[in-house]
């Protein structure tokens, strides 16, 4: 006879202060509980009714802290951490052709990939981000490499109009491009991306190509977009279009297209965009930091468009500080709109988790605290006096709270810091490695 009052078993409970779902909207649950099995988000309740309904491998207590989705940083390109601060203080154009290609043209191949990435996943940890929509050469590296770490990535498979040291031509950059894809078709943490640099640097015959194939595999496309009023420009010069009217004649403004950057954009371009279901990463840093401009997320916003957070490369960033970045996003929106009210603490923190998940076809899988779901979660300790009184959880998240308040980080349930100890990353040889690089990197530089 079966006894009905026997407990549940589950492989994680994590009792916290506060649980910030995300999904529903503006929800913070206090004194509640998730349980974990088998990677996947068995429930969300209240603490007391988790300890009677749950017999738990491992419990987890932090009555102090805020339980978020792990965040999603939705546009960035990991190996070029190693490069933080090689070329500050400069324009896009200049930063980019004089400094950080000629750069990576000495250096780049799959041990700069592979440490790089290391590296970036130990910072994305150590700061809550525990998924990351990546764009860079060696997608192949890439891959290898966030799956060996446990991390959850959407991989870029790069095309850009000149060779690199991961191809040479332009078939070679489509033929490998399709073996990357092949090889993680399925996997439960890597996905990939067609990603194309961008309209100044991929031509037309190139971009309907990559279309045809995003919609036989069913890809996003990835790629930089009206960064800047010169790219824009230079378009209308040499096409007579500019960039999103150009890739609207190529078949390109859909629902697949993660727009990165967005800064110069007319009223009509964004209802062109939210009419077609584009989605759009927003960073700020990076686009403060090159003098871009202003990405008009609370227009956008208002407009239905899926909004998300990333902080492009720690060369033009220059850290990979997702809650920062959300802060900095917040702040930026209300002084572009005008409005004190607008893109308020619930927005920027859904931005940051389920915006993310949204723009890179990862929501059926991550981004909000919901039973089904991956157990992608992080507990933030709001205990320090930098974040007390705690009048209003997401506000302190959002306004207050500092990447070195993130206690604990899983992913598909799995441990991968616990109480501000990487599990399973050895930092001595990982700064080992960053050390040699910079020395690599310096005698390049002369």
């Amino acid at each position: 006879m079966v006894n009905e009052s026997a407990p549940e078993s589950c492989d994680l409970l994590i009792e916290a202060g506060f649980v910030v779902p995300v999904e529903p909207h503006a929800v913070v649950l206090e004194d509640h509980a998730v349980a974990v099995r088998d990677g996947t988000i068995l429930a969300v309740l209240p603490v007391a009714e988790a300890r009677a309904r749950f017999e738990a491998a491992e419990v987890v207590q932090r009555p102090d802290a805020a339980l978020i989705p792990g965040l999603v940083n939705a546009h960035t390109h990991n190996p070029m951490t190693l490069l933080r601060g090689v070329a500050d203080d400069l324009p896009l154009k200049v930063w980019l052709q004089e400094h950080i290609w000629p750069v990576e043209g000495a250096v780049m191949g799959p041990e700069f990939v592979a440490d790089g990435i290391s590296l970036a996943i130990a910072e994305m940890l150590r700061g809550g981000t525990t998924c990351v929509n990546e764009n860079y050469f060696f997608p192949d590296v890439q891959a290898a490499t966030y799956k060996r770490h446990g991390f959850r990535a959407r991989v870029g498979l790069p095309l850009i109009d000149f060779p690199s040291g991961w191809a040479s031509s332009d078939d070679e950059y489509f033929d490998k491009a399709g073996e990357v894809h092949d090889q993680w078709r399925g996997d439960p943490l890597i996905a990939t991306a067609f990603a194309p640099h961008a309209p100044y640097t991929v031509n037309d015959a190139n971009f309907e190509r990559v279309r045809m194939l995003a919609d036989q595999l069913d890809v996003p496309v990835h790629l930089h977009l009206h960064e800047t009023a010169q790219e824009v420009e230079q378009s209308v010069q040499k096409h007579g279009q500019r960039p999103i009217a150009r890739l609207d004649r190529l078949g390109l403004i859909n629902d697949r297209l993660i727009a990165v950057h967005m800064t110069q954009l007319t009223e009509a371009e964004i209802h062109l965009c939210a009419e077609r279901g584009v989605s759009v990463v927003h960073c700020p840093e990076s686009n403060l930091k090159l003098a871009s401009g202003f990405c008009p997320a609370c227009a956008l916003q208002r407009a239905g468009i899926t909004l998300a957070i990333g902080t492009d490369g720690c060369a033009s960033n220059n850290d990979l500080d997702l809650i920062g970045e959300t802060r900095t996003a917040a702040y930026l929106a209300k002084a572009v709109a005008g409005d004190a009210a607008a893109f308020d603490a619930f927005t920027a923190l859904r931005a940051a988790t389920l915006g993310g998940a949204k723009a890179i076809g990862f929501d059926a899988l991550i981004g909000s605290i919901e039973p089904g779901k991956q157990a992608d979660l992080v507990c933030v300790d709001l205990s320090p006096l930098e974040t007390q009184p705690l009048h209003h959880v997401v506000s302190q998240l959002i306004y207050a709270t500092g990447r070195h308040q993130v206690s604990d980080a899983w992913i598909a349930g799995k441990a991968k810091l616990r109480a501000r100890e990487l599990v399973g990353i050895d930092t001595a040889a990982l700064l080992a490695k960053t050390r040699e690089w910079r020395g690599r990197i310096a005698a390049v530089r002369g």
